[in-house]
């Protein structure tokens, strides 16, 4: 139950941060809303995650 309690605070700080206002159309787009969302009440002390690049391996030929 806690950890459940833990992420709805992180994906309302989201929004609040207007993660969701536009689609994210890139990894580092849904990676920030991920993190944000894992770092729930952490992110109301001052914790700001964001995930600026991030590398997806390319599928082999």
């Amino acid at each position: 139950m806690l950890l459940l309690i833990w992420l709805v605070v992180g994906v309302v700080a989201a929004g609040q941060r207007h993660n969701f206002d536009s689609a994210p159309v890139n990894c580092a787009g849904f990676g920030t809303i991920a993190v944000t969302a894992l770092a729930g009440p952490l992110n109301y002390m001052g914790v700001n995650p964001k995930v600026e690049e991030c590398n997806l391996p390319q599928p082999s030929q």
